[in-house]
């Protein structure tokens, strides 16, 4: 794989409705109903609105017969008004349900998760799906979800990437001995970091073995808002920029159809590095792709070494904000320092105005070398884009430990240009931190959200990040830019500085109205700083898929609700009413609840 220039991988051609996948065809959108698939004017409604939006795949959750079978209704209804859209069954559970739902949906989606007795039983129920699907034209998603693996993988490796890769190939082997061909693949978490990995294993091992099935990339319960937004960007746009990925999903816990813009953001900022100019970087033999661990830096300051990563705000205009939510490490200024300030952020002026004055640094670029030699600050920042890191400046480097270096670019595929430059450290072995200074001129804080996360993507999962540094031209607040810097890292599980919601999007499975719950969660729990926090629907993807979470708070039955201390029930079908005071109250007994700060 070239980790410097873009392009997709080669994948076959799966045959889904009148929308084929993988090959030459565009990166497809899609999204889920979250209405009751026995309800099929509503299923039809939704349905039409996630098209309307964009959306190229619709999936209904199909959790028995009788909802599998309504699939050939909801198939009419939107056939009847023109609407051609492929329809994917989403089967849990009851395997037998997919025998069902592959005669009457384009595509059918199972997880190797539910089939948990021996390879022999596998095999015996798993064949006479293929040979339906074959009868039927219909394909087939093999979804793997972190958190609801076999009993029998889990012995054998754990709840690892290993092991979420394993489950998914001994199906696939199976597909490649029957000669089933029309195969979508799945790997998901709701950990970015999980998710990238086991997708980055998966695509490894499929090479070795031969096999070009597409992928469907998304992150799972990534949550609503910007939260939402940044979580999905980086982990999928992380993959994306790797050319891996067929299908999008963006699971955010808001209307399906509201889904589909922020994908169609996402997969148009990615595609367009297509015939980028060439990028002639050089692998690090020290770079493990499959298996990254964080570069090694020397500290400078607060900076690099075993730190949390930085964050670096601007005010060039000299302005400042009263009480801002997320406070910077650093804030650059430029030619001058505002009239006023404090001092939990530290400045940065450009080298040649820099006096030495307390809690204030100098930058310079790559030009003036030898303003730096003669600079006594123990802190000294380096712009510098990849096609400038000379011998010289190497060399300055090798001699000036107290250096960190912003890397810049203006490259279409900045995160090809990035990696370069921490590739080239690498192989040299200078261990100067790297910040990562990402430009853009945006006036729509979603779209600042998904490009910046987009192109950091990689570089954090690479293990390259020491700091952020988000400099926005476009009319959009500092709190914005900086709520988005601090959203990044802490959906890269590198620096955490809030309250983490894992909450799904919702689905025709769902008890509760999951927006209005999530806003009651959030107001009562969002000063609980560092803790993680569950909101799943029903139990299908409970438990499992909130197994990174602290706490969880998952729908039981029609208005229960049952409270987990990770994946362990502590109170089963609570009041929907009572919940979020239960929830407090449990947080509070295991001494993870602090009193609001009011003031």
């Amino acid at each position: 794989m070239d980790l410097f220039n873009y392009s997709r991988r080669e994948t076959s051609i799966v045959n889904i409705g009148g929308t084929p996948l993988g090959g030459e065809f565009p990166i497809r959108l899609q999204s889920m109903t979250n209405t009751s698939t026995l309800d099929t004017e509503a299923c039809v409604a939704q349905a039409k609105r996630i098209v309307d939006a964009g959306g190229e795949y619709v999936r209904l959750t199909t959790q028995g017969v009788k909802e599998a079978e309504n699939l050939m209704n909801v198939n009419i209804g939107l056939r009847q008004s023109n609407y051609m859209v492929p329809l994917v069954a989403d089967v849990h559970f009851t395997s037998n349900v997919a025998n069902v739902a592959a005669r009457y949906a384009e595509k059918v989606r199972i997880n190797p998760g539910n089939y948990a007795a021996s390879p022999e039983k596998i095999r015996e129920h798993f064949i006479p799906l293929l040979n339906i699907c074959k009868e039927n034209y219909t394909a087939l998603r093999i979804g793997v979800n972190h958190g609801s693996l076999s009993e029998r993988i889990m012995d054998k490796f754990g709840d690892t990437p290993e092991g979420m890769v394993e489950s998914c190939m001994e199906f696939l082997r199976i597909c490649v001995e029957q000669n089933f061909t029309d195969v979508v693949i799945s790997i998901k978490a709701s950990n970015t970091v999980v998710m990238v990995r086991t997708v980055r294993l998966l695509a490894e091992v499929m090479e070795k073995e031969g096999m070009r099935f597409p992928l469907h990339l998304g992150v799972t319960e990534a949550g609503d808002g910007e939260d939402g937004r940044i979580k999905s960007a980086l982990g999928i746009g992380a993959l994306l920029a790797d050319g891996l990925g067929d299908t999008i999903r963006v699971s955010l816990s808001e209307e399906p159809e509201m889904e589909i813009p922020v994908a169609r953001k996402l997969v148009d900022y990615i595609v367009q590095r297509k015939d980028h100019p060439f990028i002639p970087g050089m692998t690090a033999e020290a770079f493990n792709y499959l298996s990254p661990s964080r570069r090694k830096t020397h500290l400078v300051r607060n900076i690099g070494g075993e730190r949390l990563p930085v964050v670096i705000s601007q005010r060039i205009d000299g302005s400042t904000e009263i009480n801002p939510p997320f406070i910077p490490d650093y804030i650059y200024s430029g030619r001058s320092l505002p009239a006023s300030r404090g001092y939990e952020s530290e400045y940065i002026l450009d080298g040649d105005v820099w006096s030495g004055e307390e809690h204030t640094w100098p930058a310079f670029n790559y030009s003036h070398l030898k303003e730096i030699d003669a600079c006594p600050a123990e802190l000294k920042f380096l712009f510098i884009p990849y096609m400038a890191l000379t011998d010289e400046v190497l060399d300055c480097l090798k001699h000036h430990p107290e250096i960190v270096l912003l890397s810049q670019s203006n490259h279409p595929n900045r995160t090809g240009e990035h990696r370069a430059l921490v590739h080239q450290l690498l192989a040299e072995e200078i261990t100067n931190p790297v910040i990562f200074f990402q430009h853009y001129q945006e006036d729509e804080a979603e779209n600042l959200q998904v490009k910046s996360a987009a192109d950091m993507g990689a570089l954090i999962f690479d293990g390259f990040c020491d700091g952020i540094f988000l400099f926005n031209q476009g009319s959009l607040s500092y709190s914005v830019v900086d709520a988005t810097a601090f959203g990044i890292l802490q959906a890269g599980r590198i620096r955490t500085s809030k309250t983490e919601y894992i909450s799904c999007p919702g689905c025709g499975r769902t008890l509760f109205n999951l927006q209005e719950t999530i806003a009651k969660v959030k107001a009562a729990t969002s000063h609980l700083v560092g803790l993680k926090i569950g909101i799943m629907g029903c139990i299908v993807n409970g438990p499992g898929e909130m197994a990174d979470a602290d706490y969880g708070y998952v729908g039981a039955g029609r208005g229960k609700i049952s409270l987990y201390k990770r994946k362990e029930c502590i109170e089963k079908s609570i009041p929907e009413k009572e919940a979020v005071e239960k929830l407090i109250e449990l947080i509070r007994t295991h001494g993870d609840y602090i009193e609001k700060n009011n003031s």
